[in-house]
């Protein structure tokens, strides 16, 4: 149900449109002055504000300009006498959606109204979309096929059609919003926002601001009122990333909103109606943080309607082959590179890591090495393994060598051509002009050259 604000001194006018609005099913709120629309409106937070221009102290205009500086989605439509129409034309570039002049059909008003609102649910709806297309694609994302990955999309698929609340466990890296984002578009509400928050990033004084938005004035610098991520996720799935992180406060008031399914601003008094599904993850064990009072064992039993366990990549290492080719296509267009695929000792290298950053280490592993790869296959020279190998890397160790003594120890590169191979040599450039954006007279000054013998290596050692 929307919400209309009516802002009109016209006592008549106000009955009127609150009986006529009313009897469309919209609430409707009205105030008589500028100052009184303007509150109501920032108390309210209406979907659309009916705005007489000529209003007694505080004039519509002026009530339209302050409104556009704290709450730019409201829709506003003026109403004018006739005689004032070019008046109103002109508030239409400061930020109304339209106009009715008085006296006015109610069919044509109810007509604008509709079409006002339904603008805004499509620009809502194109909102989601863009933000879905700027996201990871979840089912995008390689799962793999293994027992353990099959069991947990069996998993999600009997709780993506439920509204129950959903815990994730898992290591970091394990892919835990990918599943929390996988249930949300499997959902009946996947035609509605996604809203992830990573509650360990927030400072402990904003935490309700974040969630739960405030209002103009509530603190110093709030200076406009803000939707919290409840509100956002309104109709949609809010997912709380290492929600064990959130002080006692929040979680106290977090369990209200379940229970209540209502959220009021910071510096609000009126609750705002919310109907969102929540899913939150934790890379620790909540039970054992349950029990040594980390975590509020009330909310706990709340958000357990439902729990899934991730498995390490350690765990489930028959996916990394899968994983790693999705990874490098994906390297491939982000990095306009041609790979192909994997020699079969890279794989195996791969195959044999303990891999403790999980998934998003592996990710990063490749992207990598498909920036610095020369040939059309990965090869083991350039898989750079954070915490060790089980197989030594004597080519890696070297470039790594010969690295160091350029860009620290004050070595130029015709220091080291004598003792290294043209291979060594072309990599070691190379990996400089990456790091350096190709710009080479960077570059040139990094390897303890003119850049006039850059070019001259570059075209030497086929650097393109």
């Amino acid at each position: 149900m929307a919400k209309i604000v009516i802002v009109d001194d016209n006592k008549n006018m106000q009955i009127i449109l609150q009986n006529l609005l009313a009897d469309e099913g919209y609430e409707v709120i009205s105030a008589t002055n500028g100052k009184d629309g303007l509150k109501a409106i920032i108390e309210k937070s209406p979907d659309l504000v009916l705005l007489d221009i000529r209003l007694p102290e505080m004039n519509g205009i002026d009530v339209l300009q302050q409104i556009t500086k704290f709450e730019k989605e409201i829709l506003v439509i003026m109403i004018t006498a006739y005689g004032d129409v070019e008046t109103a034309v002109e508030t239409m570039k400061l930020g109304a959606y339209d106009y009715i002049t008085k006296p006015f059909v109610n069919e044509e008003l109810k007509i604008v109204i509709r079409k006002a609102l339904d603008t805004n649910e499509l620009k809502q709806e194109v909102k989601v979309l863009r933000q879905q297309l700027e996201e990871k694609k979840s089912e995008d994302i390689p799962m793999g096929n293994s027992i353990a990955i099959m069991q947990i999309l069996k998993q999600v698929e009997l709780v993506a059609s439920t509204d129950m609340s959903v815990i994730i466990q898992g290591k970091s890296g394990t892919g835990k919003e990918v599943i929390a984002n996988l249930i949300h578009k499997k959902s009946k509400r996947k035609n509605k926002a996604f809203i992830p928050i990573d509650c360990g990033a927030i400072p402990d004084t904003l935490v309700e601001s974040e969630l739960f938005g405030y209002q103009k004035g509530a603190f110093t610098g709030a200076s406009s009122a803000k939707k919290g991520k409840f509100e956002v996720a309104n109709g949609g799935t809010l997912f709380l990333d290492e929600i064990t992180n959130l002080p006692p406060s929040a979680q106290a008031k977090i369990l209200r909103v379940i229970q209540e399914k209502k959220i009021t601003k910071v510096g609000g008094t009126e609750p705002i109606n919310i109907d969102v599904r929540i899913i939150v993850a934790t890379n620790i064990n909540i039970i054992k943080a349950v029990q040594e009072y980390n975590f509020r064992d009330d909310l706990f039993h709340r958000l357990n309607e439902f729990t899934i366990s991730l498995p390490t990549l350690k765990e489930r290492k028959d996916d990394i082959p899968i994983i790693a080719e999705q990874f490098l296509k994906e390297a491939n267009i982000e990095l306009e590179k041609s790979i192909k695929g994997f020699l079969p000792k890279a794989m195996s290298i791969l195959e044999s890591y303990a891999w403790p950053g999980n998934v998003r280490e592996l990710k990063h592993v490749i992207k990598k090495a498909v920036l610095l790869e020369e040939t059309d296959h990965i090869t083991p020279n350039f898989l750079d393994l954070e915490f060790g190998q089980t197989q030594k890397n004597p080519f890696k160790e070297s470039l790594d060598k010969y690295y160091e003594m350029i860009t620290s120890e004050g070595s130029s590169i015709s220091d080291i051509t004598a003792i290294v191979s043209a291979e060594m040599e072309r990599v070691l450039i190379k990996r400089i002009l990456v790091e350096s954006k190709y710009n080479k007279s960077k570059a040139a000054r990094i390897l303890g050259i003119d850049r006039n013998t850059l070019y001259t290596k570059l075209k030497c050692l086929g650097i393109e």
